[in-house]
């Protein structure tokens, strides 16, 4: 008799399998049985050059616009908009910006973005990138207002507001195995241009940039895992 976990692990398969096919979903099976043995990951960095105008007018009865550090401590009050304090710290102090969707002074939607390598998990790993672009991390649209291209609007209002100050464009990672995603984000335009491949072993980082990578200046460096040791590796 199967058990509750099998149930949902055999749910899980045949979801897999009609969405991404055969073929991604023996991918899929592969990373995570890499990954209890080792942490393996896969991240495929991409740009966002061009906005699309289909994707600008804010949703009747939203507004869009950057966050004031008031507000993000406001919202950072309700698990449900997952924003902790550390984070908030974290992110503030380099100077990171949060564009927002809100619907009748709630938070509806929201992404990052930064000008500064920035820190992703684990935290002993620091994203480097082209001073040329802008890093977009952390989306979220919450549950009950998603269907509306929440996403999208943000990020290309956000992407046209950056190259108004001269930026070229967005740059972004998403993990290999994440293929809603990565479906996701080259429906809005991002092309990838090249992959960051991460193990770690024996207490090691192994860490390789393809060449569309190098090419782009987005690299992974390990740090000291302290928010005191970012801060001092930034300056």
């Amino acid at each position: 008799m199967e058990t509750m976990p099998q149930q949902r692990a055999l749910r899980r398969l045949r979801l897999d399998l009609q969405r991404h096919g055969l073929y991604r979903t023996l991918y899929l099976l592969m990373i995570k049985v890499i990954n209890k043995f080792a942490l393996f990951r896969i991240l495929r960095g991409m740009y966002l050059h061009h906005v699309n105008q289909a994707y600008l007018a804010c949703p009747a009865g939203y507004t869009c616009g950057f966050l004031s550090e008031p507000q993000l401590r406001r919202y950072a009050m309700d698990p449900r908009n997952e924003l902790d304090g550390d984070f908030l710290d974290e992110a503030l102090a380099k100077g990171d910006r949060c564009y927002a969707i809100l619907k009748d002074g709630c938070l509806a939607a929201y992404s990052w973005y930064s000008l500064q390598p920035t820190r992703i998990h684990p935290p002993q790993l620091l994203l480097e990138f082209d001073t040329r672009y802008v890093y977009m991390y952390k989306g979220m649209t919450r549950a009950e207002h998603r269907g509306l291209r929440l996403y999208p609007i943000g990020i290309n209002r956000a992407l046209q507001w950056y190259q108004r100050c001269g930026k070229a464009g967005l740059v972004a990672y998403v993990e290999s195995h994440n293929l809603d995603s990565l479906k996701s984000c080259l429906r809005l335009g991002y092309r990838i241009f090249g992959s960051i491949y991460v193990l770690h072993l024996l207490g090691r980082y192994l860490l390789l940039n393809t060449r569309g990578c190098r090419r782009e200046g987005f690299r992974l460096k390990e740090i000291p895992s302290c928010p005191d040791a970012l801060g001092a590796n930034e300056a």
